[in-house]
């Protein structure tokens, strides 16, 4: 998740720096800092607003593509033309991005992101749109369960009953008993518990690592590794394919960016709604290019992982996880 440039893979970095630099600045200015903090938040909701509309349209381009070429070579390029539009920033700050102390840590965290991407493009291929998504909406809860036992952070009463609340959201999205089960759906849950898991790594080495160092191995390591699983499946795309991939690797950068933007802007727990407008962006576009209906007990169960999260997000302003999109 985000750092400073083209991409947001070390967001939550990026917000605990604007954060900071945002309470310095505060205390220096007084009642002027104050009246400055509506317009942070306006211009921090309209970036994510804008991050959720392109994950939705980077989410109907894995759908269209998966009719028509393999999962891992969706995911190759959407890593290989995501790099072309970090690279020239890579180069042009290659002597503080690439400079790291745990290699390790930062393979381990790749090969997390590409078992989530698979997944979750996987997922995509064949689950509605907007029930994936809405099930996507239970990683920051899996997120804040990981750091208790690897952060060592401490959950609040609070967050407890918010967490519970989220898990009763998934269950009346996936109804069990009450209809035939999709294991597509519990391959979701599984993907959101990745990204929850890829997310604590990210704030793990945000302790030792710079930001755009995170950002930079994390591309960097993605293109190859995706690409020896796309090379026994491969199929060459056609010129109409190759502008698709070129389109989500575009959508997928710009997506990553405006998140990035909405992050350093304000606190996250402040813009942490916006995130969920995802949902109706996909729900309108599954519904106008695929005609998929529009399911009650999915917006039902979103809407509770929803408000538990923001509600529990709001037990200690500006912690909100910011998890890892693909």
């Amino acid at each position: 998740m985000v750092g400073r440039g083209p991409h947001a893979y070390g967001a939550g970095m990026v917000a605990r720096r604007g954060s900071r630099r945002r309470k310095r600045s505060t205390a220096r200015r007084g009642s002027a800092g104050r009246l400055a903090a509506p317009g942070a938040s306006l211009r921090g909701a309209l970036w994510m607003v804008a991050a959720a509309a392109a994950f939705s349209v980077m989410i109907t381009l894995v759908r269209h593509l998966s009719t028509r070429q393999p999962v891992f070579e969706i995911v190759f390029f959407r890593n290989f033309f995501g790099l072309l539009v970090m690279l020239p920033w890579v180069l042009r700050h290659r002597g503080e991005v690439l400079r790291t102390r745990r290699p390790g840590l930062h393979f381990l965290r790749a090969a997390l992101g590409l078992l989530a991407m698979s997944l979750w493009f996987w997922t995509l291929s064949v689950l509605p749109l907007a029930e994936a998504t809405a099930l996507s909406f239970t990683a920051p809860i899996f997120a804040t369960l990981l750091a208790v036992p690897f952060l060592g952070e401490t959950l609040s009463r609070r967050r407890l009953a918010a967490i519970a609340g989220a898990f009763l959201g998934a269950l009346v999205i996936l109804r069990p008993g009450a209809r035939v089960l999709d294991p597509a759906a519990l391959v979701a849950l599984a993907t959101a518990l990745v990204w929850g898991a890829s997310t604590v790594l990210v704030k793990l080495l945000g302790r030792t690592e710079a930001p755009a160092a995170i950002v930079t191995w994390m591309v960097l390591l993605l293109t190859p590794l995706s690409g020896l699983l796309a090379l026994p499946v491969w199929r060459t795309p056609d010129a109409g394919e190759l502008l698709a991939f070129l389109a989500l690797g575009l959508v997928g950068s710009t997506g990553h960016y405006c998140m990035s933007r909405a992050l350093a802007s304000t606190d996250a727990g402040r813009i942490l709604p916006f995130d969920y407008l995802r949902l109706p962006f996909v729900a309108l576009l599954g519904w106008l290019v695929y005609a998929q209906p529009l399911d009650l007990w999915t917006w039902i169960g979103a809407g509770v992982i929803a408000g538990c999260s923001i509600w529990g997000a709001r037990d200690r302003p500006g912690t909100a996880p910011a998890v890892a999109r693909p």
